[in-house]
C-alpha cells in the first residue's frame, strides 16, 4: 500500500519532565521514517498545558517537524489566545488543531464554554488564511450531544466557520466511520474526515477511557483482549493485528488518512503502519 496519497498524523501529550520530553523526541523521530504530514501536540482542559504545549509545538517545528497545536480557549481571553496564536504564526506553524474549550475539573460552571466554531471563526477573522485548521468529529457521537444529527450539524457549523478538515475519536467498528461521513456527506459536508486510530496498551486504561468519552468496544472484541488474562505481549500482538486489519479496511475503502493517538509511545503503533506497508523509506 503505497502512503502518496495517504495522510499520516500522530498525536502526543506533552510530558511533565525533562526525561519525557527527552524520551519524546525519540518517539517523534522513530515515526519519522513513515514521513507524516504532521504531528499535534494537545492542551490540557482550560489551557492547563498551554505553555508546555507551545514549548513542545515550536520546538519540533524548529528542528523540522510540523506539529499542530490544540487549541481551545478555556479560562483564557481574546486577547491571550490571539498572542499565543501570533507565537505559532512567528514560528512558521502553520496548522492548528481547535477544540472546545473544556473547563479544568473544579471550576464547574464559572466560566462560560466557548465552542470549536467560535475557536474557527476567531482564528480566521484575525489571521485568515495562514492556518489549516484540524477540528473534532465523533463517529460515535459526542457522549453530552442531544442527538446524532445535532452532532453532525455541529460539526458543519465547524467547518462553515472555515475549518479545512477532522480529526475523529477513536472507534473500532469501522462501520460507525463509514455510516458518519455518509451522513455529513448528506448534509453538504464535503471535507476530508481522518479518522482517529487508538493503539491498545494497557486495556483496563483503555476501557474506562472509552467508558467516559462514549468510544465503544465492541463487545466480541473486548471478549477477545480480556481471554489473554495476564498474557500482555499476546494481547498486544492480537490487538495490533485487529487494528492493523481496521486501518487496512478504512484505507480500502476511501478514508483520506489516519490519525494515531499514540499515548507518546512508539509501539505498537509503528508495528501498525510497517504492517500496513506505508513505510516512507
Amino acid at each position: 500500500m503505497s502512503n502518496d496519497d495517504i495522510r499520516l498524523s500522530f498525536e502526543f501529550f506533552p510530558p511533565k519532565t525533562d526525561a519525557g520530553k527527552e524520551k519524546l523526541i525519540a518517539v517523534r523521530d522513530g515515526y519519522a521514517k513513515f514521513n507524516p504530514d504532521f504531528y499535534s501536540m494537545t492542551y490540557g482542559a482550560g489551557g492547563s498545558t498551554r505553555n508546555n504545549t507551545k514549548d513542545l509545538v515550536v520546538q519540533y517545528n524548529a528542528d523540522g517537524h510540523a506539529t499542530a497545536p490544540h487549541l481551545s480557549f478555556g479560562v483564557d481571553g481574546d486577547d491571550i489566545i490571539a498572542e499565543l496564536i501570533q507565537e505559532y504564526k512567528d514560528a512558521n506553524v502553520n496548522r492548528i488543531v481547535a477544540l472546545r474549550g473544556d473547563m479544568p475539573s473544579g471550576l464547574g460552571g464559572s466560566s462560560q464554554m466557548v465552542y470549536a466554531n467560535e475557536l474557527v471563526a476567531f482564528i480566521r477573522e484575525r489571521f485568515g488564511d495562514h492556518f489549516h485548521i484540524e477540528v473534532a468529529a465523533y463517529p460515535e457521537i459526542h457522549p453530552e450531544s442531544e442527538s446524532y444529527l445535532t452532532d453532525i450539524n455541529y460539526l458543519k457549523g465547524k467547518f462553515d466557520a472555515g475549518a479545512n478538515s477532522a480529526l475523529t475519536q477513536y472507534f473500532f467498528n469501522p462501520d460507525a466511520y463509514f455510516y458518519f461521513v455518509e451522513s455529513c456527506q448528506k448534509i453538504g459536508i464535503d471535507k476530508p474526515i481522518y479518522p482517529g486510530i487508538m493503539p491498545i496498551i494497557n486495556l483496563k486504561s483503555l476501557v474506562r477511557f472509552s467508558d467516559s468519552c462514549g468510544a465503544e468496544i465492541p463487545r466480541w472484541f473486548r471478549k477477545a483482549l480480556e481471554a489473554y488474562g495476564d498474557d500482555q505481549e499476546s494481547m498486544k500482538a492480537f490487538a495490533s493485528d485487529a487494528i492493523t486489519e481496521l486501518c487496512a479496511l478504512l484505507l480500502e475503502n476511501g478514508a483520506p488518512g489516519l490519525h494515531f493517538y499514540t499515548m507518546n509511545q512508539l509501539e505498537p503503533v509503528k508495528t501498525i503502519v510497517e504492517n500496513l506497508g506505508l513505510n516512507a523509506e
